[in-house]
């Protein structure tokens, strides 16, 4: 007996999604290992934190509607990210210049509760380097949306870098965001603020630095059962980000 078509859809794009992401991460996984610090100057350690601010804030990759108290999503993606400053990134690299884009792999969690909020978890890692991050937002859709109605919600989230000895660096995020239904295609565009928290350590000789920076994104989801693939252009500070995730709802 076959499996419902609901079941099999997870399987179908199984594999096309993962094709997708590896295309996307190919080009630019190499990023190296952070570990010279000290060899930077105060403002070239702002540019540093000003693109590591960029790359891992949290990214939305999802719309704005509300997944319902008994809703999860779990979800695995890849951002690419452009660097403004590379040439900083390899300083403090110790000479090991990263590609143009930074990928940032990540596992993505979203759990539906009442009153139309919904929490989500991350967890990411660069390729080839000591980067690591983790975050999580809380976003109410204010408006849930509906036939007729877009959905509107305000999000704020975090990510704490980890895995670096040399620096500290924490973001925090506040944004709203629309979107509208259309069949199984779901359009999502928000807007925001960023502000970085980024603290070399003592042995560096440098002075921390905190900073805002602008957000804006759009996206679209495509829902196709229990799968949905969303995609995703961001745009914080003077950095730019793509990115691709592929979830299943329960």
């Amino acid at each position: 007996r076959s499996a419902p078509a609901t079941m099999q859809f997870p399987r179908t794009l199984l594999k096309p999604a993962c094709l997708a992401i590896g295309l996307i991460a190919s080009p630019f996984v190499q990023a190296g290992e952070i570990n010279s610090i000290n060899l930077l100057d105060q403002s070239e350690f702002r540019q540093l934190s000003e693109d590591l601010g960029a790359a891992l804030s949290y990214k939305s990759m999802i719309p704005s509607e509300a997944l319902g108290v008994t809703g999860i999503d779990l979800g695995f993606g890849v951002t690419g990210t452009r660097l403004g400053n590379k040439s900083v990134w390899t300083k403090a690299a110790g000479g090991s210049a990263p590609d143009s884009l930074v990928a940032v792999p990540t596992v993505r969690l979203h759990k539906g509760l009442p009153f139309n909020v919904d929490i989500g978890v991350s967890a990411a890692a660069v390729p080839s380097s000591n980067v690591k991050a983790y975050g999580g937002e809380l976003r109410w859709a204010v408006v849930p949306g509906g036939t007729l109605t877009p959905a509107f919600a305000l999000r704020a989230s975090m990510t704490a870098l980890n895995g670096v000895d040399q620096l500290s660096l924490r973001t925090l995020g506040l944004d709203a965001s629309v979107s509208k239904g259309f069949a199984m295609f779901t359009p999502y565009a928000g807007i925001g603020t960023v502000r970085v928290k980024s603290t070399p350590g003592a042995s560096t000789g440098l002075a921390k630095e905190s900073f805002y920076q602008s957000k804006v994104f759009v996206g679209a989801n495509f829902n196709l059962g229990l799968a949905n693939l969303a995609a995703e252009a961001d745009r914080t500070g003077d950095a730019t980000s793509v990115g691709l995730k592929l979830g299943f709802r329960f």
